[in-house]
């Protein structure tokens, strides 16, 4: 639900502007406004989790964001609606997560099989959305886009009562850090406003204040050590710190390909939207074909051969995009090079994920779920960014009369360093991945 509403208002964006009677540059707030909530409210799970256990987390989120995307289809105004999707999105950062961090605790060494199953409807949410509303939009009002969540969302809290464990029992409660929840919290959301306006003045302002309230964080978090609101201590596990370094570049490079592809697709190969959608559709299917064998894959091969493989598919998968950015598109080969890039992908994150929680005690898994979406969130803007940037300045140098295929062979080029650079992260994964229920503390 809550990846889902992430894409499916981008549709309804048109129809806002003319029945709130709101320029666009407010309307579009509707988005962005959502997705900033997403990361306000992350850095508070591990706290929330310790205090109310993880079942009580999860049932609040869901039934926070069934209540306000009613209050969505209700909204009379543009700031009344922008003020309701910042609190659905405050709610939706942490269903992701609250998710992930179930699911971890109860799967143990079948983490990666049970996440390859758990990841398809998310995976798909992003990419059923527009499809979705604009469905909706054909026959009825942006109203029931909201109003969709609400039997979802009642449907989903009354199977978490009767489903979830209470977890509430031995868990130890941590006093709140709100040193580092005013430190941490803004810092996400600047980072993440910054990166999107990097091109401005006042983006790269507040870019730099972010970073400053990261290193703000960092040293308040290493004073506090167990008490802060993340615990910066679960980083000197290798297996750990590989693991979010690689959700790091995985998110990035995800995100990074979907900017550049349609860009190239539709201004220099001069292809519809249209027929772009369907020329991008191998990439969500190599993902989809992949993520249901992960399990299995996971019994027979090492995480660390696993995630290189991936990584390999996707690095020559972009190679093979540079190669037909240079060269003249050419469909056949668009279509195996999004496949590899898609399957890769998918090969990656999941055992790399399952890989770091075995390296760390049961009690700490909300605390590394924390930091792992963190990571994750912030990977996506950071690479698109910089390949936006380095695709811009590049066409900037040629003029505008015409749009060198040369100019997007680079940007792929840039990209397919990226995926290097996950390929050689790969190689740090151990290969005697510890089972975790070894490392838990005796009781």
């Amino acid at each position: 639900m809550a990846q889902l509403d992430a894409t499916i208002v981008n549709v309804s964006l048109p129809d806002l502007v003319r029945t709130l009677h709101a320029p666009f540059s407010s309307v579009q707030w509707v988005v962005s406004g959502y997705l900033l909530a997403l990361a306000l409210t992350l850095p508070l799970n591990g706290w929330l989790v310790s205090r109310l256990g993880g079942r009580a987390v999860y049932l609040w989120c869901f039934g926070a964001f069934t209540l306000t995307s009613g209050f969505c289809a209700l909204a009379w105004s543009a700031p009344s609606l922008i003020a309701f999707r910042l609190l659905q999105g405050m709610a939706g950062g942490l269903l992701a997560p609250m998710a992930q961090m179930t699911v971890a605790r109860v799967a143990g060494r079948q983490m990666p099989r049970v996440a390859s199953a758990m990841t398809a409807p998310v995976l798909l949410a992003p990419l059923l959305g527009p499809v979705v509303a604009g469905a909706i939009l054909s026959v009825a009002s942006w109203r029931w886009i909201f109003l969709l969540n609400v039997p979802v969302g009642l449907a989903a809290f009354v199977l978490a009562v009767l489903f979830l464990p209470d977890d509430r029992e031995g868990a130890r409660a941590r006093p709140l850090d709100l040193t580092g929840l005013g430190l941490l919290g803004p810092a996400l959301v600047l980072f993440l406003y910054g990166m999107d306006h990097i091109a401005r003045p006042y983006g790269q302002a507040t870019l730099s204040a972010s970073l400053v309230l990261f290193v703000l964080y960092i040293r308040s978090a290493r004073r506090k050590g167990d008490d802060a609101l993340i615990d910066l201590r679960l980083l000197r596990a290798p297996a750990f710190s590989v693991s979010a370094i690689i959700m790091f570049l995985t998110n990035g490079v995800s995100f990074a390909g979907q900017m550049l592809l349609p860009v190239w697709l539709i201004h220099a190969c001069g292809v519809s939207p249209e027929r772009t959608g369907l020329l991008m559709a191998p990439l969500g299917l190599g993902m989809m074909c992949v993520y249901p064998l992960i399990g299995r894959l996971s019994d027979r091969f090492d995480a660390r051969d696993l995630t290189g493989c991936g990584a390999l598919l996707s690095l020559v998968g972009t190679l093979i995009l540079a190669v037909l950015a240079y060269n003249g598109l050419n469909a056949a080969l668009l279509s195996v090079a999004l496949l590899l890039r898609g399957g890769g992908g998918g090969a990656v994150g999941i055992p790399a994920m399952s890989a770091g929680y075995a390296s760390i005690a049961r009690d700490d898994i909300p605390m590394a779920t924390t930091a792992l979406n963190i990571m994750q969130r912030i990977g996506g803007p950071t690479l698109t960014t910089v390949c936006a940037t380095f695709l811009g300045w590049r066409l900037a140098t040629t003029g505008p009369s015409h749009i060198p295929s040369e100019a997007f062979a680079e940007a792929f080029g840039v990209l397919a360093l990226f995926h290097g650079v996950l390929l050689l992260t790969t190689r740090f994964i151990n290969h005697s991945e510890n089972n975790r229920e070894t490392r838990q503390p005796s009781t």
